[in-house]
């Protein structure tokens, strides 16, 4: 998957915006290429777990089918852990056929970014690779 710079760097604004919770949102695009973010709000509030809203989350998801493009992922910050999904991640890994983007804070200068496949319990890690616009 490939992530525009100015992407990754909404992503991680809006993570260090709503540290501690989890920011959370929905990135689409076509031919593996994000193209645009949609921030999402966490109906959870929590540092540990994130819920969309389900009115915002259908709005979006009628948007990008009305824009042509797909669904690629969904993502969601880590304010204080590394980039891999936790327990509660894979558990709760319900949207089959997309990415699972996780942006880490952990080292707050420095953001991590990773990909990955959640399926049935199972993590597969997928590549991300931040690109020029």
């Amino acid at each position: 998957m490939k992530i525009p710079v100015d992407i990754f760097e909404q992503m991680v604004a809006q993570a260090r915006a709503e540290a501690p919770i989890e920011a959370c949102g929905i990135l689409a695009g076509s031919n593996n290429r994000v193209e645009k973010l949609y921030k999402m709000t966490n109906a959870e509030k929590r540092s540990d777990h994130f819920m969309m809203e389900p009115a915002e989350q259908f709005k979006v998801v009628k948007d990008i089918r009305s824009s042509g493009l797909e669904m690629l992922a969904i993502f969601h910050s880590h304010p204080a852990t590394p980039t891999r999904p936790s327990a509660e991640d894979i558990r709760l890994a319900l949207t089959l056929d997309v990415t699972y983007v996780i942006v880490s804070l952990e080292n707050r200068d420095h953001p991590a970014v990773k990909g990955f496949l959640l399926e049935n319990g199972r993590v597969t890690e997928v590549p991300v690779r931040i690109v020029e616009q």
